[in-house]
């Protein structure tokens, strides 16, 4: 089954709800790690975005570039 196309804009509200930030003060290409971003918020990502039917993997996240635009091109591949 392929990925339902995820925006840009969806991820950011999810990173920022997460991270307790205005979504707005998440630029596409800042270091997440650096806003607080830590495996335990990743993980609470990674549930929230596979039951909506995204492929999220953890460690395919954890490894890739820790930015909205590094998780979104790694979450519409192949979609």
């Amino acid at each position: 089954m392929p990925t339902p196309p995820v925006p840009l804009d969806t991820l950011r509200l999810d990173v920022a709800d997460v991270l307790g930030e205005d979504p707005a003060d998440l630029p596409d290409d800042e270091d997440l790690r650096d806003l607080g971003l830590d495996s335990i918020r990743l993980m609470s990502l990674v549930e929230r975005w596979r039951a909506r039917g995204l492929a999220a993997d953890f460690t395919e996240l954890a490894e890739a570039d820790p930015t909205l635009r590094g998780w979104h091109t790694l979450l519409t591949a192949g979609s």
